[in-house]
């Protein structure tokens, strides 16, 4: 078995401030690494900021700054907010540092040697806010961004390519024999699709843009430098010193890149890709998480409902709001984030089942025996028990490396089940009544010892509070005892207990005041919903209206779009951009009667508002625009 462990977050992009998904990915790694740590493995663990790409550069520019400066800002928040969590990484790497860059160019060179990279011309969709080109059968009406929704540009220029092609039998070779290379495996199918539908030649450089990795000097060419997925991707090798001081190399290959579902395709198909070219082994688990919602709703800025995670870690404690995120959604799917949900588990989960019970064995060690406690005869009276523990346990391991940490948690809290019911079953005041103190002592000393393995399994993802537990039982957490005690399943010797403070006092209302208007409101709270299920609440918050065509006229370099002028009876007409022009001509559509959903958030579809969307069925036979049976009043409602 190897003695190692390599752990990565993606390196999260500086167009924008750290989020809750942000958040969500990099505490996953934090408690792999300081699990694999408590096991005794070394272990390494890598995050940092991907800064490269026109999005940056034009998102600088229109700040005022260079893109270096706005790099180092927006970088330095992500930074001090890892350090605020106490984010145990070992390096945090920035792709503007030097080494980074000139490990880049090695690899390129590399790459370029061997004949996988070679120069062409590209003409393609390109979407800048995903920083990639799209073939157009991937586009929505051919036009728009598949994964963001944006409007893609027509690009047309030399760039150098990289031989995807060559490398698909490979890759489909590499997803057969590696069963769990995708974690979790639902994941995977994904992936093989998109592979078998065909790889085409990647193109990897840009000379409409300045702000990236220059080529290799052996190479030449200082108008090219290099696409920001390629450059971005190296990180989790240059962070060992590849291409420059390699003593960090012995950590490779990966044991885990932990990556959300909207960059799965770069991980699982372009990364393994280059190190097939460079010769490197591959990575072992390319760990894959969903998203986060608040109260039902995909979080935006126009919406006012992105979860900052400082604020939420500042209102409810920092662990409660690591366990909550661990606990709350299964690896791989999406989740929602609501006050109701969080306080329900910090008040049942962390109060009730964990701080309660140690707060009974506090009291009960102090009413009975002064806090002096001894193990001997735990295996006597309550064998059984024991067992239970022990099975559960038994089976937390492989839970960790599956990166299931709900299903961890979930496992880990029956054992806290135990512990509960044993002190309702056996009733330790009744035992002593009964003057039998040795089994009452024996009772006390398992809860006690339950505790003790409860917090050393949770340690990786409550560091501070399991802490706490171990001082109130006399006991250190640290490698030796998580082998004493949980691998060994050993007892605790005599010990003294000690008082504490109670650990989650009760939260009785929200404490996130701006948010708490919204939890009111949301029916929502606390649910992950899948097959886009919504509730009538929902479904009338949609509100569609009739309105007339009274202008259409085609938009210029579209193949799809139409602007339209749609009285709705209001002070002025909407300005809609429909992609119906394949189906109808603007002169078809004056006149006609469309159903608008109109309180849609207003978008630019190539440069031009849009204040709403018109209904339309689409079949075989082509589209139609949903109209009504016969001419209504504009801005009817549609019921």
């Amino acid at each position: 078995m190897s003695s190692k462990k390599y752990i990565t977050t993606p390196i999260y992009y500086v167009n924008d401030v750290p989020h809750i998904g942000h958040a969500y990915t990099t505490i996953i790694a934090d408690s792999a690494a300081r699990y694999f740590r408590l096991k005794g493995y070394d272990t390494f663990f890598l995050t940092g900021t991907d800064e490269h790409g026109q999005k940056i550069e034009e998102a600088a520019k229109k700040r005022g700054k260079s893109p270096k400066e706005y790099a180092d800002e927006i970088s330095a928040k992500f930074k001090k907010l890892w350090d605020e969590f106490e984010i145990s990484y070992d390096k945090f790497i920035r792709t503007t540092d030097e080494e980074h860059i000139k490990g880049v160019q090695k690899a390129f060179e590399i790459m370029y040697n061997k004949g996988d990279i070679y120069k062409g011309e590209y003409e393609g969709h390109y979407c800048i806010s995903c920083e990639a080109f799209f073939p157009e059968s991937q586009l929505i009406d051919n036009e728009f961004c598949p994964d963001c929704g944006k409007a893609t540009r027509i690009v047309k220029e030399e760039s150098y390519f990289f031989r995807l092609s060559k490398y698909q039998d490979r890759l489909l070779e590499l997803y057969k024999n590696e069963e769990e290379f995708i974690l979790p495996k639902s994941k995977k199918n994904e992936v093989i699709r998109f592979v078998e539908g065909g790889l085409e030649d990647l193109s990897i450089t840009r000379t409409s843009f300045d702000w990236g990795v220059k080529l290799p000097p052996s190479i030449n060419d200082p108008k090219h430098v290099m696409y920001v997925w390629l450059d971005a991707l190296l990180n989790y090798i240059t962070a060992l010193g590849y291409g420059g001081d390699e003593h960090l190399m012995h950590y490779w290959p990966a044991d885990y890149h932990l990556v959300g579902k909207d960059i799965l395709r770069f991980h699982a198909v372009y990364w393994p890709a280059f190190l097939m070219s460079l010769g490197l082994d591959m990575p072992k688990h390319i760990a894959t998480h969903g998203w986060w919602t608040r109260n039902g709703e995909k979080m935006s800025k126009s919406k006012g409902n992105v979860v900052d995670p400082k604020t939420v870690a500042d209102a409810y404690g920092l662990e409660n709001f690591r366990y909550f995120l661990l606990r709350e959604v299964p690896f791989g799917q999406d989740g929602d984030f609501s006050q109701k949900a969080l306080i329900d588990r910090i008040n049942s989960d962390l109060g009730n089942d964990l701080g309660n019970l140690l707060n009974r064995v506090i009291g009960m060690s102090g009413k009975y025996f002064d806090f002096n406690i001894k193990s001997s005869d735990v295996e006597r009276y309550y064998k059984d028990e024991l067992n239970e523990v022990k099975k559960i346990i038994s089976g937390l391991d492989e839970l960790v490396t599956k990166m299931r940490w709900h299903k961890f948690l979930e496992e880990l809290w029956k054992i806290l089940t135990i512990a509960n019911k044993s002190i309702d079953r056996y009733a330790p005041w009744n035992l002593m009544k009964e003057q039998k103190e040795e089994e009452a002592m024996a009772l006390i000393a398992l809860i006690a010892n339950i505790l003790a393995k409860t917090a050393l399994l949770l340690h990786p993802v409550m560091p501070k509070t399991t802490e706490k537990i171990a001082d109130a039982l006399g006991f250190k957490i640290d490698e030796a005892s998580f082998k004493r005690f949980v691998d060994d399943f050993e007892m605790l010797d005599e010990f003294k207990i000690k008082k504490v403070p109670p650990l989650f006092p009760k939260i009785e209302e929200p404490l996130m005041k701006e948010a708490s208007k919204e939890e009111k409101k949301s029916v929502l709270d606390n649910k992950t919903f899948e097959d886009n299920i919504i509730t009538i609440d929902e479904f009338f918050k949609v509100q569609i209206k009739v309105g007339t065509v009274i202008e259409a006229e085609e938009v210029k370099k579209s193949k799809k779009l139409l602007k339209l002028k749609v009285d709705l009876n209001e002070e002025r007409p909407r300005q809609i951009v429909a992609g119906i022009k394949e189906h109808y001509s603007p002169a078809e559509l004056l006149g006609m009667q469309v159903c608008v959903v109109s309180n849609l958030l207003p978008a630019k579809l190539m440069g031009i508002k849009s204040e709403g969307m018109i209904l339309a069925a689409k079949d075989e036979e082509g589209l139609t625009l949903i109209s009504p049976q016969r001419k209504v009043k504009e801005g009817t409602p549609v019921k």
